[in-house]
């Protein structure tokens, strides 16, 4: 059913979706459901006269678009009665503004006016050049408009054939598979606004078929004709079908090498169902399913320009992997029964050997293989068959990949098929699945069932499964038709191999950007040399697609899915949710508690020495200085710098040998602890490195099921980047429903080369990102741990001298470290405990002095732990006597407080005050009644007297503005060249101090704060154009007065009279701190 698109600008903006039947109209963030007969259409436009309904709503840039589909073609039909629309194109269009209503045509590379726009708007010709630009959804369109996604109005796309045997009349949206449902974040908003609809509303509004349920993949119907068709037909003229539904899950969604493996859920990336589906004239159905994914462990793989020499990364323990490799297949088992794994991976191939070798490792531990006595082995519920398939394919003989039948023959025939089949007397007219039982006098009735399914994986999931999917399909047609002593005909097996071959392609352009490897032999049965030529053009499309475009394309998905670390979700108008929402946070207390845990950090530059191996670190890791609760923490991170000598050779590459070797020195000596102490056990929970710098985190075993979304990332900033002899490496984790960040960093060494750390430390905090742009500042509590390099700003003699007297407080006040804080240069808005232990560097390796070589270093704290998050605690800081390197290690405590929140507690108790709500206020849906023509947002200002609510608010009014007052000021200076009084602190609360003064006129050169103005102090204004002293927030040299700096450009360049006093005292402040620090006044300021 398709329906209208219309618009109207004036009074106030709106947009509705018409059919014959019913519209829905869209107002700011309102949406009513109106009868055609009661709607009031005449001041609306048309924009498009074929819409075949809505993916959603979704905000970008503080903008509110409705996303609607204006092109679709029908591309299978699996019944009578169902069938698939292909989407072709769909349309953006912004209900808050009419900025957008230009789109960008890019064929022509010009903004044009949509057709039916209104007649007030210029021509594109004489659009202003800020109109020249992308639309903000033009990323969005072009993904979904790629001819991968697909919808039906006629049943549910998302379900096989098996598990929706029972058709209803209608949708019930709470039965689609929400795994297959790529749209389920954008229409979320309209599925709740269905659900506070009344019974008869929502009937209705399911009958427009407006609301579009969207999935990914492929799908395709090819007729067979009757003389082709391989099951005999008493209707003899009507072709039979052959459908193929692909349906990849949007649970683990994205590119090749941004997605891989499994996620602490049990969802892989390319997890995709195919269901192939035989229909006859008759109406009896064959349906046969298989699916594929990534081979469920924690890795990853970089892109690089060679193709299949990426490096392959393991990132967790056995142990660590286990409950989510137990979730993945639990999920399986119960969705398929019992599951044979098909694994492809070679068994030449290192990096594929490794793999292959943990999954039969898992497969061996998992509760699902474990048989009770004298269980057989045929009824295990999983099973697994290792197929090389490059050695049994080489070179190029893909048909002796059909040996493959000699080893799952028997799951094959264990797991059978699904058959359905027409059973009572054939009704007048056409047979319709969507009629009522009480109106068809045949129904489908579902005879045989599939119990069982095969899970193929390669180790991309497209070309070498696609071609074994295939051959598992003709088996189970095979089967299928022996049953009834028939056989498959020539024609069918080619349109079979075609299918399958279209399907291959479909998902490797998805998830690799180019068609499937090997689709020559299986849509024409036989290697070509063509196809081998094609092949090789593939591989280079794909090694462009995949280094250069695929992050942008995860990107758009992400934001698709409603990924984006800190996207905003539509809120839809509904006075009784917002009271809800209040009383959610009102009553947290309800369906969320809290819990602390410790938290234990240490760091250690190794100066690329490995005696230390067969140290004992127990001094270290378990100092007997700390509380009994401190020396058992949950959570250990462990940061080694120096891991491996850094030499030119060294630098550019990563081996991660002796981080293994550390993590197992680590995890026997915490195991002994633990037997030691009769406490709990630690696991590796994940490691990374980059070249030098090395991060471990291990974990009590009883955390790790409330521990998910654990991820790494590495930012080079060694040879302005290129180099990864400095830089960083970091791991994120969520704990329940907190989030935490450990980093290590390695930065520049050199005395005086505290601005290049400082750099360092920018480059870090701003360039690293973890999965859907999330950075470090991210997070709920952050961790910083390394050899920060920075230095003590005093002569050697009086540091040694100072050490002797254990003032360290003095040292402290020295520490550039420290004064790169203090001036907002370097981790702003983080905190360090007190240092009360000796620098932990530079001091003579087996022995506890300090440099006595010839270059006689200055002792300093180059190892530092820094924290930030009001959820976390330190509890202490010190250093360990341990000497097997030239530095000493040091580590820190704290306490994290862990919020845990039960979603589906808090979900139900938002329905009962939702509902009850509603029975005591009624409906605030409808505002004006059926057919109400709102014309302003302002008119429903009194709204808030009938529910007890504060009024709504509108672009114009606010509710906490009392009187009607405008939203924005409009207050300007009384005469040109005056400006508003720093000095005033507060411009609500009458005062004698003039509220304007006039301006002096601009002066450079001195100013307090660098280049931009980084930083500001505790009521500092922004600082100046070419000054370089940033007093930071709250930062101990900051003047309380010191309200407006000298400015820089994007400010105007104002200064006033009472700010030079200020000012005056601030330069002489940290003139007087720094000559009494040893530095340079001059160097420090340039």
């Amino acid at each position: 059913m398709s329906a209208k698109l219309l618009r109207r600008n004036q009074p106030v903006r709106s947009l509705a979706l018409a059919t014959e039947s019913h519209v829905l109209v869209f107002v700011n963030n309102r949406v009513e459901l109106y009868e055609s007969s009661q709607a009031d259409l005449l001041d609306y436009k048309p924009l498009s006269y074929s819409v075949h309904g809505t993916l959603g709503l979704i905000t970008i840039e503080d903008d509110v678009f409705i996303c609607v589909v204006t092109g679709a073609n029908k591309v299978a039909s699996v019944r009578p009665g169902e069938t698939v629309q292909q989407i072709l194109s769909v349309d953006f269009h912004c209900l808050n503004r009419a900025d957008h209503d230009y789109i960008l045509d890019q064929d022509a590379g010009l903004v044009y006016q949509n057709d039916f726009a209104d007649d007030d708007v210029s021509s594109p010709r004489s659009q202003p050049p800020q109109a020249q630009q992308a639309h903000p959804c033009l990323a969005l369109k072009k993904l979904l408009g790629d001819g991968s996604f697909y919808f039906s109005t006629d049943f549910d796309l998302t379900n096989r054939l098996q598990d929706r045997s029972e058709i209803q009349g209608s949708f019930a949206f709470d039965d689609f598979n929400k795994a297959y449902l790529w749209n389920s974040y954008m229409i979320k908003p309209l599925i709740d606004f269905r659900s506070r609809l009344s019974d008869v509303e929502r009937s209705q509004l399911d009958s427009t078929r407006l609301l579009t349920s969207a999935t990914r993949g492929f799908a395709r119907t090819y007729s067979i004709p009757p003389g082709s068709s391989p099951v005999r037909s008493v209707r003899h003229g009507m072709p039979s079908t052959l459908t193929l539904i692909s349906r990849l899950s949007c649970m683990r969604a994205g590119t090749r090498f941004n997605a891989r493996g499994i996620d602490d859920e049990g969802h892989v990336a390319n997890f995709v169902e195919s269901e192939v589906i035989f229909s006859t004239p008759t109406g009896l159905t064959f349906s046969y399913v298989q699916v594929r994914g990534s081979i469920p462990l924690f890795w990853e793989q970089q892109a690089g320009f060679v193709p299949q020499q990426q490096k392959i990364h393991i990132t967790r323990s056995t142990q660590a992997t286990q409950p989510a490799f137990d979730k993945h297949f639990d999920d399986l088992e119960m969705r398929y029964d019992s599951i044979h794994i098909v694994n492809l991976l070679s068994d030449t191939k290192t990096q594929e050997i490794e793999l292959s070798d943990r999954y039969r490792y898992h497969v061996a531990h998992s509760p699902l293989n474990s048989r009770k006595d004298g269980e057989r082995g045929e009824h295990q519920l999983l099973r697994e068959t290792d197929y090389d398939f490059h050695a049994e394919t080489q070179n190029g003989r893909y048909e002796a990949a059909s040996s493959i039948a000699a080893f799952i023959r028997d799951s094959a025939d264990a797991f059978g098929y699904c058959l359905m089949d027409v059973v009572g007397e054939p009704g007048q007219g056409s047979f319709d699945l969507l009629s009522s039982p009480s109106q068809r006098s045949p129904h489908a009735a579902l005879i045989l069932q599939q119990q069982g399914v095969f899970r193929t994986n390669c180790l991309d999931c497209l070309d070498r499964t696609n071609l074994i999917q295939t051959i598992i399909s003709r088996m189970a047609f095979e089967a299928f038709l022996s049953q009834r002593g028939e056989r498959i005909t020539g024609e069918f097996n080619a349109r079979h191999g075609t299918l399958w071959a279209d399907n291959g392609d479909a998902l490797s352009r998805i998830y690799a950007g180019t068609n499937a490897l090997k689709s020559s032999f299986t849509r024409v049965g036989k290697s070509t040399l063509a196809g081998f030529v094609s092949d090789i053009g593939k591989n280079v499309q794909r090694t462009y697609m995949n280094n250069f475009t695929d992050n942008s394309r995860q990107q758009t998905i992400d934001l698709l899915l409603g990924r984006l670390v800190g996207q905003a979700p539509v809120q839809l108008y509904d006075p009784i949710n917002d009271w809800v929402t209040a009383q959610l946070s009102q009553r947290s207390a309800e369906f969320s508690n809290s819990r602390n845990i410790t938290v234990w950090t240490g760091t250690l530059n190794l100066n690329g020495r490995d005696t230390g191996l067969n140290a004992d670190l127990t001094s270290w890791l378990s100092p007997p200085a700390l509380p009994p609760n401190q020396r058992t923490p949950s959570i250990i991170a462990i940061g080694f710098q120096e891991i491996v000598e850094l030499t030119s050779q060294t630098i550019m590459n990563t081996e991660p040998l002796r981080r293994q070797q550390w993590e197992k020195t680590v995890s026997t000596q915490l195991h002994a602890l633990a037997s030691r102490n009769n406490t709990e056990e630690y696991i590796l929970l994940r490691g990374g490195q980059l070249v030098g710098a090395s991060l471990s985190i291990f974990i009590q075993k009883s955390l790790l099921p409330v521990v998910k979304n654990v991820e790494g990332s590495l930012k080079k900033t060694g040879l302005q980047g290129l180099a990864g002899n400095k830089g960083a490496v970091a791991i994120r984790l969520d704990i329940a429903d907190t989030s935490l960040c450990f980093v290590t960093a390695h930065m520049a060494a050199g005395f005086a080369n505290y601005e290049e750390r400082n750099r360092d430390y920018r480059t870090i905090s701003h360039g690293l990102r973890f999965g859907r742009n999330r950075s470090i500042e991210d997070h709920s509590a952050v961790i910083w741990l390394g050899d920060f390099n920075y230095r003590i700003g005093l002569g050697h003699a009086d540091v040694l001298d100072l050490i002797q007297q254990r003032n360290w407080r003095q040292l402290y006040e020295n520490d550039q470290l420290h004064i790169q804080m203090t001036h907002g240069l370097a981790f702003q808005h983080y905190a360090e405990n007190e240092i009360k232990f000796p620098p932990t560097y530079k001091y003579d390796i087996g022995r506890d002095t300090y440099d006595t070589s010839e270059k006689a270093r200055i002792p300093a704290w180059c190892d530092r732990i820094l924290r930030k998050g009001t959820c976390i605690r330190q509890l202490s800081y010190y250093a360990s006597d341990l000497n097997i390197s030239d530095h000493r290690p040091v580590y820190a405590t704290f306490e994290l407080r862990v919020s845990m929140i039960d979603a589906k507690r808090r979900d139900r108790l938002a329905e009962e005050l939702y509902h009850s709500r509603r029975a005591t206020t009624g409906s605030a849906l409808h505002l004006n009644g059926a057919g109400s023509d709102v014309s302003d947002p302002d008119d429903l200002i009194n709204l808030g007297n009938e529910t007890g609510l504060p009024p709504a608010s509108s672009e114009k009014r606010k509710w906490w503005l009392d009187g009607g007052l405008p939203v924005r000021s409009q207050v300007g200076p009384p005469k040109a060249g005056m400006v508003s009084n720093p000095e005033v602190s507060n411009p609500f609360v009458k005062s004698d101090v003039p509220e304007w003064v006039r301006a002096v006129p601009e002066r450079k050169n001195v100013a307090v704060g660098g280049s931009g103005g980084v930083g500001r102090g505790a009521r500092g204004g922004p600082g100046g154009e070419n000054g370089a002293v940033n007093l930071g927030a709250g930062g101990r040299y900051a003047a309380a007065d010191a309200s407006v700096g000298y400015t820089n450009g994007a400010t105007g360049g104002v200064r006033t009279p009472q700010t030079d006093t200020a000012l005056r005292r601030n330069n002489r402040d940290v003139k007087s701190q720094e000559t009494r620090n040893g530095y340079n006044e001059k160097s420090l300021l340039d």
